[in-house]
């Protein structure tokens, strides 16, 4: 089975094709190397993820001239080529325990159009359409990213961590996989062949300040805490309802797993030098 991914420097390509490449046969181009090409192209491949965006899809108000996912399912809209689809959870109002079935109300620009990606895909794709809404990522790449559209939790630790300070959540909770769990979760699901719209998470209330602590357990320097009252950051809290994908894959996921796959990214950036 051959798949294609889209986008060289994705920190989720890099997550996908170490899990994928286990089992199947993995090509990852770059979106601009394939926008020009026909559509016979695309034939020789079972799946296609795409992995890229562009900052005006994530910041603007819905423009199809911004929408690379479109363009590419438009080009295989007459072949056997499967479309999996990376949306968000954020097409979600944050509650507790949310589930595909629920009605969606997206807040920001890039939720609200990855929603109306899903709804446009649905509609040219359709029987041969996976859409995967993916909560918070927790993992580090081997090579760092040129580009990046979004700050990822992890990302702002860090870049805090650097500044000596840790910031303290005050009962926030959120929704969260491991870059493992992804992978795993992903190759599952092109092995059963899987269509429809799944929740991908942990489907656990994570409280925040859990994670770093986590993410903090092998520093050694002196750091300052501060809370998060003092800063404009997203205080929504909410986690997904994850029974559908674990039913379909059959795989077993854990606060365990992830507590150990954040002390490992920590371990890896406090003590690898």
């Amino acid at each position: 089975m051959k798949i294609l991914i889209i986008g060289k420097n994705s920190r989720i390509t890099q997550f996908l094709k170490e899990y994928l490449d286990k089992d199947f046969s993995i090509l990852v181009k770059n979106y601009s190397e394939l926008i020009n090409k026909n559509s016979s192209y695309f034939e020789k491949f079972k799946f296609i993820i795409n992995c890229t965006s562009n900052k005006k899809y994530v910041n603007s108000p819905y423009d199809v001239s911004n929408d690379n996912d479109y363009k590419i399912a438009k080009k295989i809209i007459k072949l056997n080529t499967s479309y999996i689809f990376l949306s968000t959870r954020k097409v979600y109002k944050p509650r507790e325990n949310c589930k595909e079935t629920d009605k969606l109300k997206p807040l920001c620009n890039y939720s609200k159009n990855k929603l109306i990606t899903e709804n446009k895909l649905k509609k040219i794709i359709k029987n041969r359409l996976l859409i995967l809404r993916i909560s918070n990522v927790i993992g580090i790449t081997k090579k760092k990213s040129k580009k990046k559209l979004h700050e990822t939790f992890i990302d702002v630790f860090f870049k805090n961590i650097k500044r000596g300070i840790i910031i303290k959540n005050h009962k926030i909770f959120k929704d969260f996989v491991s870059s493992k769990n992804l992978g795993q979760l992903v190759s599952k699901l092109i092995k059963v062949n899987a269509r429809g719209t799944y929740n991908l998470s942990i489907g656990k209330k994570i409280y925040l300040d859990q994670v770093v602590q986590w993410l903090n357990f092998y520093n050694p320097n002196s750091y300052k805490i501060i809370s998060s009252n003092k800063f404009n950051l997203n205080k929504d809290s909410f986690f997904l309802n994850n029974n559908k994908i674990l039913k379909k894959t059959k795989i077993k996921l854990s606060i365990l797993n992830l507590r150990l796959e954040c002390k490992k990214i920590s371990k890896k950036y406090f003590l690898t030098k």
